[in-house]
C-alpha cells in the first residue's frame, strides 16, 4: 500500500525544494540521495508509484534530520513566533469599534460566506492537480471561457478528456450535471471542525486544544500534507509546535490557509484578533509563510465580515498583518499589481505562474498571489471572483473556496449570489464531521454568528 503524504522516501524530495526556497544548500544531499537511487518528489501525487527498498526509506530519514539541522537564513524576515511576527506588523490594522447593539447583518453576510465557500470549492474540485492549459482547454470546448459557470463534460471531445481528465473523485459530484449539493471536501470540513473548537473552547482555545479536537473527530484519511504530517506527529508523541516541524516538507504550503474563514468570520472587523486566533491554529501544522497565508486571509476575511470595507479594504488589512519582508508578502503584493496592470485576466495569471511556477502546485506562495490577484481583479463581483481565482490554476478548489468567502461577505446575503451558482447546492453540505453531515448552511451561518459574539482573545 502507498500511504500518501507521509513515506520519507516522497517526503525528502518535497524537503529539498523546501530547502532550496528558504535559502539553504540542498546540493550535497540531493547529491547523496541520487547517488543512491532515489528519486525526486512526486510531480502532483502524494506518493510515488512503487515503495523505496528499506535501506533506502532509512537513508531518507536521516537525511531529513540532517537538512533540518541546516541554518535558514530567511528566518529573520520570516519568523514563526507571534512577537516577532508582531514586532514586524508596522501598525497593527484598525479594528471596527464594537457595535452597541447586535449587527443584524452579520448573519446574512455569514451565510453568503459559507455558500460563497461552497461555491468556490466545488467550482474548483474537477480541475484539481490539473495544468493550467488542461482548464483552460476544457473551459473553452465546453464555451465556457472565460470561466463564467460551472465545469461540464457536455460538448468536450473525447480526445481532451482523455488528455486532462477531470479529478477521479471530485468529477462524480461537482460536474454540472452531477452536483446535488455541496460534497464533502477538506476545504469545507476544516471550517466545521473550527466552529467545533469555538464551541468548546471558545476564543481562548490553544493549539493543543485544536490537536486534541482532531484525534477526537478528524479522521486520518481525511488529512492531506502538512495536515497528516502533523497528525501523524501527534500520534508518535510529539506537541505542538514540534508538530509541525518534524519531517514537514509541507509546512509552508496551504493547509492552514483553508482553515482560516471561521476565525475571520468570528472576529468581524477585527483583522489582528482574527489573525492571532488564525496563528493558533496555524502553527499546529505550519511555519513562516504557511502560517502567514492564514493570517493574510483571517485579517481580510475579518476586514470584510465587519460589513464596512470593499475588496481592496480587506486585502489591505490582510497584507498588514504579513511581515513585510517575507515571500509571501511579496507575493501577495506582486499578485495585486499584475491584476491592476492587466486588464485581461489571463495575462495576469501568466505573470504569476511565470514568477512563481516553480514552487510546488500547493505551496502557499503562488496561490495566496493568486487569491489576491483574482478578488482585486473582480472588484467584489462573486461570480468573477470565484470564477478568476479557479481559472489560475494551481489548488483550484482552495482558492475558489477562499474567494468565494470574501465576495460572499461583500455580497452582503445569499440572496445576491447569482442562482446558478446556489440552487445546485441546495443549502445542503456533505461531511464526516461528526453532526453536520446535511446542514444547511443558514444553520452554520446562526452557529457562527453566535460564535462571533463571544469576547476576542488579544494579544
Amino acid at each position: 500500500m502507498r500511504l500518501t503524504w507521509v513515506q520519507p522516501e516522497d517526503l525528502l524530495g518535497h524537503e529539498l525544494r523546501q530547502a532550496a526556497e528558504d535559502g539553504r544548500d540542498p546540493g550535497p544531499v540531493r547529491a547523496a540521495w541520487l547517488a543512491a537511487g532515489g528519486r525526486p518528489a512526486p510531480a502532483r501525487a502524494g506518493a510515488s508509484p512503487s515503495p523505496a527498498a528499506p535501506d533506502l526509506r532509512a537513508l531518507a530519514a536521516r537525511l531529513l534530520d540532517g537538512l533540518a539541522e541546516l541554518p535558514v537564513p530567511t528566518a529573520a524576515a520570516e519568523p514563526t513566533d507571534w512577537p516577532a511576527i508582531r514586532a514586524t506588523w508596522p501598525a497593527p490594522p484598525p479594528r471596527t469599534p464594537r457595535a452597541a447593539a447586535p449587527d443584524p447583518g452579520l448573519r446574512r453576510r455569514l451565510e453568503a460566506a459559507w455558500v460563497g465557500r461552497a461555491v468556490g470549492c466545488v467550482l474548483g474540485k474537477p480541475v484539481e492537480k490539473l495544468p493550467l492549459d488542461g482548464i483552460r482547454a476544457l473551459a473553452r470546448a465546453a464555451g465556457n471561457w472565460p470561466l463564467d459557470d460551472w465545469f461540464t463534460a457536455r460538448g468536450v471531445p473525447a480526445g481532451l478528456l482523455a488528455a486532462y481528465p477531470w479529478n477521479r473523485r471530485s468529477a462524480p459530484t461537482s460536474l454540472a450535471e452531477n452536483i446535488d449539493g455541496a460534497p464533502e471536501d477538506d476545504d469545507l470540513n476544516h471550517p466545521l471542525l473550527g466552529l467545533l473548537l469555538l464551541q468548546r473552547h471558545g476564543k481562548g482555545f490553544t493549539t493543543a486544544d485544536l490537536a486534541r479536537l482532531w484525534l477526537d473527530e478528524l479522521p486520518a484519511g481525511r488529512t492531506f500534507t502538512a495536515e497528516r504530517i502533523a497528525y501523524r506527529n501527534l500520534l508518535q508523541g510529539l506537541e505542538p509546535p514540534h508538530t509541525a516541524t518534524r519531517h514537514n516538507p509541507f509546512r509552508e504550503w496551504i493547509g492552514a490557509l483553508i482553515r482560516a474563514d471561521v476565525h475571520g468570520w468570528t472576529n468581524p472587523g477585527d483583522p489582528a484578533a482574527a489573525a492571532e486566533q488564525a496563528w493558533r491554529d496555524a502553527t499546529l501544522t505550519h511555519t513562516a509563510n504557511g502560517v502567514y497565508a492564514a493570517l493574510f486571509a483571517a485579517a481580510a476575511i475579518a476586514e470584510a465580515a465587519g460589513g464596512r470595507a470593499d475588496v481592496h479594504g480587506a486585502l489591505r488589512a490582510g497584507l498588514a498583518v504579513v511581515p513585510p519582508g517575507s515571500r509571501l508578502a511579496e507575493a501577495v503584493r506582486h499578485g495585486i499589481a499584475a491584476a491592476r496592470e492587466e486588464a485581461c485576466f489571463d495575462r495576469a495569471v501568466d505573470r504569476l505562474h511565470a514568477r512563481y511556477g516553480h514552487y510546488h502546485w500547493v505551496h502557499a506562495v503562488p496561490n495566496t498571489a493568486l487569491l489576491a490577484a483574482a478578488l482585486t481583479h473582480a472588484d467584489g463581483d462573486f461570480t468573477r471572483s470565484v470564477c478568476l481565482a479557479v481559472s489560475g490554476g494551481w489548488d483550484t478548489d482552495s482558492n475558489g473556496a477562499t474567494a468565494g468567502s470574501v465576495a460572499g461577505l461583500l455580497a452582503g446575503s445569499p440572496d445576491r449570489i447569482p442562482e446558478r451558482w446556489t440552487a445546485p447546492l441546495k443549502n445542503r453540505l456533505a461531511t464526516t464531521v461528526a453532526g453536520f453531515d446535511g446542514t444547511g448552511f443558514d444553520t452554520l451561518a446562526q452557529l457562527t454568528a453566535r460564535l462571533a459574539t463571544q469576547e476576542a482573545t488579544r494579544s
